[in-house]
């Protein structure tokens, strides 16, 4: 029995050198020098070409002489079936190497016996027949292996993304670093709102002012002291400078309100991205989050709407009971919170707010249409499928004992 060398593996994938070498010159005769850097095993290419005398040399430039028949090659695909000469002659290259043992002797010597596993010679030969295989207990705890995964926000970030995609959404993106103008002032929340106190938001040095867009600070201004659209505002002075305060974003409806003037009804949007408060850190609040944003902008939507994308949202994400109840957004009207029902708690948890936006939102930026909206919170929705009780463990305490034991699928 014969097998191929790993030399006798790469001639036969690659060809022959002395061939490689004479299929070069053939195109034109070469410098030797120049030659040696174009094959690799060149010496040997150049031993065995000039001895088949498939080239010759004159003056340092080697010439063609004629192809080889490579017979090597032929017998190299077929060993076994090569006369004596050809077995000798691929021995004498070191293409092939002599089986001391076949696989039949290799594979008599389990017959009879009892085995572990099964090998190629077993399985080949039919030894398989003859012999025993050791029983398993397969209720044994095997080892674990903890294979490499996306960390689990981004996982359920993928399954967010993939479920608005789904309903028809369009997913819109925005700046991490934002204006006071289209965090709160373009969303109707008014300059003196607690939200906007340094206890909330992280207001930055530099840059510490925005530039605002022309078209639309005087609406805004006009519609904040003296209200309109069936409004009467919120009667104080208006100020500019309050508006260019530079932000880190403290939810992602801001991104929803710098769309709106450039959309185009009707529409569905959705945006997923990470929020900052100033929030003290404990088990279920952290200084940043993800949230999930989302309008509908369509004559053609109510309040019904809402309340069935919100339903059908929170269904595809694995929670069978969903409800409603009132609450309070500067910014929506009628407004509401979803809850879902948590078995393991028996009790509904709040994951967001949600609204129909006011038309001292949507009429300054030229809007004349209802605009559906709600913001989601994801961190605490993952809390609740994994099971754990403390927000720190997605981000700040990364106890690889946990983030290995969570699901890879959703």
């Amino acid at each position: 029995m014969y097998t191929l060398t790993e030399e006798g593996k790469k001639y036969l994938e690659n060809g022959l050198p002395e061939q490689v070498l004479a299929s070069i010159v053939k195109e034109g005769p070469m410098n030797i020098r120049e030659l040696r850097n174009k094959i690799e095993n060149f010496s040997i290419a150049l031993a065995w070409a000039k001895k088949k005398g498939l080239i010759k040399i004159e003056n340092s430039i080697v010439k063609f002489e004629k192809d080889d028949e490579q017979k090597e090659l032929t017998y190299l695909k077929n060993i076994n079936n090569a006369p004596e000469e050809m077995i000798k002659l691929l021995l004498k290259r070191n293409l092939i190497k002599q089986e001391k043992e076949g696989i039949f002797e290799r594979a008599e010597k389990y017959r009879g016996k009892v085995i572990d596993n099964l090998n190629e010679e077993i399985i080949k030969t039919g030894i398989w027949k003859d012999v025993s295989f050791r029983r398993y207990n397969v209720s044994v705890i095997g080892k674990k292996i903890y294979a490499g995964k996306r960390h689990i926000i981004n996982l359920y970030i993928e399954k967010a993304r993939k479920i608005f995609l789904e309903m028809g959404f369009k997913e819109i993106d925005g700046t991490l670093v934002e204006s006071s103008f289209w965090n709160f002032d373009a969303l109707f929340q008014p300059q003196d709102h607690p939200a906007r106190d340094m206890a909330d938001t992280f207001f930055l040095k530099d840059p510490s002012e925005a530039t605002l867009p022309k078209e639309f600070i005087n609406k805004v201004k006009d519609v904040h002291e003296h209200g309109g659209y069936g409004s009467t505002g919120w009667r104080y002075k208006w100020k500019e400078c309050i508006a260019k305060k530079v932000i880190m974003r403290t939810h992602t409806t801001a991104v929803s309100a710098r769309y709106l003037p450039k959309s185009s009804p009707p529409e569905k949007i959705f945006s997923i991205g990470k929020v900052f408060r100033n929030e003290t850190i404990d088990y279920k609040h952290l200084p940043e989050f993800t949230q999930i944003e989302g309008i509908v902008i369509s004559k053609d939507v109510n309040f019904r709407n809402l309340l069935g994308y919100l339903k059908e949202f929170y269904k595809r994400m694995g929670f069978e009971r969903i409800r409603f109840r009132p609450g309070y957004f500067p910014y929506t009207e009628v407004s509401v919170e979803p809850e879902v029902y948590f078995k393991d708690r028996d009790e509904w948890i709040e994951l967001g707010g949600a609204g129909i936006f006011r038309p001292e939102v949507t009429r300054p930026l030229g809007v004349n249409v209802p605009v559906l909206a709600w913001g989601l919170g994801l961190e605490r929705l993952v809390m609740l499928k994994t099971g754990l009780n403390d927000i720190r463990n997605f981000y700040y305490k990364n106890d690889l004992n946990i983030l290995r034991e969570m699901p890879v699928w959703l």
